[in-house]
C-alpha cells in the first residue's frame, strides 16, 4: 500500500492547468513538491519515524507521522530541514547538468519562500513551533503558534483578495485557513493526547524539570517532570495517573 495520497485539490488544479495551458509549469512545481517530501521522508527513515502518509497538494505536500508528540526536537528539526535541503540540492544539480531554467528557478524559490511562512502545516510553522517548544511549555507553544498561523493566513488571504488576485494562491490560502481553523479547534484534544501519551508510554527523556505546582499546562516536550505541591514531590506518571483515573471514573 502506497503512503502517497493525491489530494482532490491536486486533480482539480491539474484540470485547470491543462485547460489554461499551464500544464508544463504545473509539472515543474509538482516535481519540486515530490523532491521536497522525499527529503522529509529520508530524514524520517534515518531516525526510524513511523510514516503514516504523504498528501500531495497543488501547492505543497504534507507528511504525516504516526509518532508520539514528545519525540526529540532535534530529530524533528533534522527531518524538517531535509525537505528544503533536498529541494535545493535538486535545483542546483539540475541547473549544473541542464543549464538555467527560468520556470524551475521561479517555482523553486516560490515554493521555498511559501513553505517558510509561519502557517500550519507548512515548514515555517513547524520551525516556529520547535523554537517555542524549546523555551515554552507544550500547551503554550501550540496555542501561540496556532494564533500566529491563523493571523498570518487571514492577513495574506485578505491582501490576495484585495490587491493581487491569483486563483491558485486563493485556493491554497482558503485550504490553509480551513486547516488552521480545524487545528486550533482541536487544541485541548491535542494537549490531552500529549498528556495521555506521557502517562501510557515510557518515553525516553533524559532531562528533568520541577514544576512547583500541580499544573500540567507547564509540562514541556523534552522533559520528564516532578510536581512539587502540598510540600511534597510527585512523579509525572503518578500525577497523570490520578488525572486520567479521575476522568475515567467520571465517564
Amino acid at each position: 500500500m502506497t503512503i502517497f495520497k493525491i489530494h482532490i485539490l491536486y486533480w482539480l488544479m491539474t484540470i485547470i492547468c491543462v485547460l489554461t495551458g499551464y500544464f508544463k509549469p504545473f509539472l515543474y512545481f509538482s516535481l519540486l513538491i515530490i523532491i521536497h517530501e522525499i527529503g522529509h521522508l529520508t530524514g524520517a527513515i534515518i531516525y526510524k519515524w513511523k510514516i503514516q502518509k504523504v498528501i500531495i497538494l497543488p501547492f505543497g505536500g504534507i507528511t504525516i507521522f504516526n509518532e508520539y508528540i514528545s519525540k526529540s526536537l532535534f530529530e524533528e528539526f533534522i527531518i524538517l530541514i531535509m525537505g528544503p535541503l533536498f529541494q535545493i540540492i535538486f535545483y542546483f544539480s539540475y541547473t549544473k547538468i541542464f543549464g538555467f531554467n527560468n520556470l524551475l528557478f521561479s517555482y523553486h524559490y516560490t515554493l521555498l519562500f511559501f513553505n517558510l511562512l509561519p502557517i500550519y502545516p507548512l515548514d515555517g510553522y513547524k520551525l516556529m513551533n520547535l523554537f517555542f517548544n524549546k523555551i515554552l511549555s507544550f500547551k503554550t507553544s501550540h496555542l501561540l503558534t496556532m494564533i500566529i498561523s491563523n493571523i498570518t493566513v487571514i492577513l495574506i488571504l485578505t491582501i490576495t483578495i484585495i490587491y493581487k488576485f491569483n486563483l491558485i494562491m486563493l485556493i491554497a490560502l482558503i485550504f490553509l485557513l480551513y486547516k488552521n481553523v480545524e487545528e486550533i479547534s482541536k487544541h485541548e484534544f491535542i494537549f490531552n493526547k500529549f498528556l495521555l501519551e506521557r502517562y501510557l508510554y515510557n518515553i525516553n527523556l533524559k532531562k528533568t524539570k520541577i514544576i512547583k505546582s500541580n499544573n500540567p499546562k507547564k509540562m514541556k516536550r523534552e522533559y520528564k517532570h516532578l510536581f512539587y505541591y502540598n510540600q511534597k514531590y510527585e512523579t509525572e506518571k503518578s500525577f497523570l495517573k490520578k488525572k486520567f483515573d479521575f476522568k475515567t471514573k467520571i465517564c
